[in-house]
């Protein structure tokens, strides 16, 4: 009795759900009448109504929005992280022993190019040099009397020779002495920032004992790698987004100064060197950065979001030709915010595909377009990322 109970609400329920499909749902006539059940049900198929202003396809043709298929220029974004270097980088060290007698130099300060940084007990140096320019003097006095009495033959011309090797001697003496005085005076080879200086006046160094480290950092060098697979489609000179790493500073604009001759064959990477201008000395040598470079790829189909859909054989999309939908495969290479990138070989550029009233739509059926929504992304190029 009570299986018999169950039973019988099964059906009521059943029943109940057969009356609201066929009562609110338009396709669902169309659908049974199809299969020959209206008759076996009792129930008269409704008559087709045309241009019903009402629905999304219940009799007559469906009403459907619209939007055009668009172009857009697939972009291959690549990022990468890289360390970022001065422009110009040198370790200034000691040429000599001695003392520092004098520091021109603090800590975190900028110097011109020539600017003396340390200079070295030179008092021995100077000695050398003031003997060698007096014994230059005497050397120079001799050949020039030796050479007015050579002209009277009362010098011979060997002896002229021996006076002009002496005053030759002597010049080379007084370089020699200049020279050994320079390397007691440390210049500065390029305009620069020191770092932190670990010298105070007195300390004594010895020859290749490190001073300072000058750093040129006007334009910062970022060493980093890109795939093998873009080698063809970099170049010099070419535009690279920049940011910092651990900072919220905002996007810099830098190019690719310089790139390896070689491919990794480890990680099957090509090092390239970006330059980024360092406006306001904001950055420094050894820092982080995000490099981001977009290589324009192949011109591809854009459609709504809303366009596509999916079957048992992959996506489609409904196109409108002659007031009629036909189903269109495409092959989705790239979704972005407001729009998706498709290929498709029986879709162009400026067909209409249906966004909305989709639900009732089947291959060959009228539609009528209510309102279109304009072609997707337009039919100019705009660039869609692809990050690595």
């Amino acid at each position: 009795m009570k299986a018999f109970r169950q039973l019988a609400l099964s059906l009521v329920v059943l029943a109940v759900g057969v009356f609201v499909w066929i009562a609110y749902v338009p396709a669902a006539q169309p659908f049974l009448d199809r299969l020959g059940l209206l008759d076996l049900l009792g129930i008269e198929a409704a008559a087709p109504e045309d241009d019903s202003p009402g629905g999304w396809g219940g009799g007559g043709a469906a009403q459907v929005i619209t939007a055009t298929v668009g172009q857009q220029t697939l972009a291959d974004r690549i990022t990468a992280i890289g360390d970022g270097r001065a422009l110009r980088s040198v370790d200034i060290r000691s040429n000599a022993v001695g003392t520092i007698t004098e520091m021109n130099i603090s800590n975190g300060s900028f110097v011109a190019q020539g600017t003396v940084l340390v200079r070295l007990e030179d008092e021995a140096e100077k000695i050398a040099l003031e003997k060698a320019q007096i014994q230059l003097e005497n050397a120079r006095a001799d050949a020039e009397r030796a050479r007015r009495l050579e002209a009277t033959g009362a010098v011979a011309e060997v002896r002229l020779r021996e006076f002009e090797l002496a005053l030759r001697s002597a010049e080379l003496a007084v370089r020699q002495a200049e020279f050994d005085l320079s390397q007691r005076h440390i210049a500065a080879p390029l305009s620069g920032w020191t770092g932190i200086i670990d010298l105070e006046v007195g300390d004594r160094v010895n020859a290749q004992d490190l001073l300072v480290t000058l750093t040129d950092r006007s334009e910062i060098l970022i060493d980093f790698r890109v795939p093998e697979r873009v080698t063809g489609k970099i170049a010099t000179g070419q535009r690279i987004d920049v940011t910092l790493l651990g900072a919220g500073a905002a996007p810099l604009t830098g190019e690719i100064s310089a790139i390896d001759a070689v491919v990794d064959r480890a990680s099957r990477t090509l090092l390239v060197q970006g330059r980024v201008p360092n406006e306001g000395d904001v950055l420094r040598a050894g820092m982080a950065f995000s490099v981001s470079l977009s290589f324009p790829g192949e011109r591809l189909l854009s459609v709504a979001p809303l366009a596509v859909q999916w079957s048992s054989g992959g996506p489609f999309v409904w196109a409108v030709r002659d007031g009629k939908v036909r189903q269109v495969p495409v092959s989705i290479e790239q979704r972005e915010s407001d729009a998706v990138l498709v290929k498709s070989q029986d879709l162009r550029p400026g067909d209409t595909i249906v966004t909305e009233g989709v639900q009732t739509l089947r291959d060959g059926a009228e539609v009528r377009v209510i309102s279109g929504a304009g072609a997707i992304s337009g039919l100019g190029d705009t660039d869609a990322k692809a990050a690595l």
